[in-house]
């Protein structure tokens, strides 16, 4: 089986690392940023390809780990060259968190080039990719996840189908933006706690003993203490997401007024620079002592 990568920042290097560990053959990877692409290529035994469709060409399954809905509009609809170019008995596993809608767009777009497409969506981090531990909801047509299990289950520690097309980057946008309301929580309770005067280290025991405990307690609540937001899922992202839960709310005449506030805060920390921190920065918005930060002292 013959594997190519679209995208290999943080998530699809680490997945194209394990795959190669694995003993898969890693044919072909293509990314925006050459040089990145050149890197990992390096690493993995293949190629760099300048064009989306050299990597359908060389490969059988294609994974696309890429930013958002325009981006993966671009890598499949893109005039002169895109990834559905003599495309015919292909698999497309998507793994970036986008828009319902966009996935049932490829899907669609697929079939009509005698392909296949699987959403993958991953609630998992960096190291989970480069360890095989990721966390996938898959989405589409079932026979096609079956098809698709045996590699999944290579990335994965649990590989999850929830359902057709859409429905999987339904619950990844939930996760997200839950995930960002407790993070944006956790930052407002360790500031006031801070500006109290008391013991973050005591403070954030209590907490993982009592209600207020979280996964991201475990995760974000002593790099928010030390303000260390080394990146593992950026800020921007995280506004990115919670924008597409907002966004369905919104579809159905829900307001989500947490969510919208905790939005608020991730746009702000794009807007003054610091986008590419860790979603911990959030922090920076909320201490008492940090409100005219800036990214480099963060």
């Amino acid at each position: 089986m013959n594997i190519g990568f679209v995208g290999v920042g943080r998530m699809g290097a680490n997945m194209a690392r394990h795959l190669k560990d694995r003993q898969f053959h890693i044919t072909a990877v293509y990314d925006i940023n050459r040089a990145k692409a050149t890197s990992v290529a390096a690493e993995v035994g293949c190629a760099a390809s300048q064009d989306l469709s050299e990597v359908t060409a060389e490969s059988d399954v294609i994974f696309t780990v890429v930013t958002d809905d325009n981006a993966v509009r671009q890598i499949f609809t893109g005039a002169g060259d895109n990834l559905l170019v003599n495309a015919g008995g292909k698999l497309f596993i998507n793994c970036e968190t986008i828009s319902p809608g966009v996935e049932i767009d490829v899907e669609k777009l697929a079939h009509q080039a005698g392909a296949q497409s699987l959403e993958a969506c991953m609630a998992s981090s960096i190291t989970q990719a480069r360890d095989g531990k990721l966390y996938l909801m898959c989405g589409g047509d079932e026979e096609t996840f079956r098809k698709a299990e045996p590699i999944l289950k290579e990335l994965g520690s649990v590989v999850r189908y929830i359902g057709k097309s859409g429905e999987a980057a339904k619950v990844k946008a939930l996760v997200n933006m839950v995930m960002n309301i407790n993070t944006a929580g956790l930052a407002e309770g360790l500031a006031l706690g801070a500006a109290l005067g008391l013991d973050l280290n005591m403070l954030r025991a209590v907490f993982s003993q009592t209600g207020a405990n979280s996964r991201v307690l475990e995760t974000d609540g002593e790099d928010m203490q030390n303000r260390e937001h080394s990146c593992f899922f950026s800020a921007a992202h995280a506004a990115k997401d919670s924008g597409i839960a907002l966004e369905l709310g919104r579809s159905l005449g829900l307001d989500l007024p947490l969510a919208g506030a905790t939005k608020e805060q991730y746009d702000r920390m794009v807007a003054e620079g610091l986008g590419e921190l860790d979603k911990s920065g959030i922090a920076e918005l909320t201490f008492k002592d940090r409100h005219k930060h800036s990214a480099d002292r963060v």
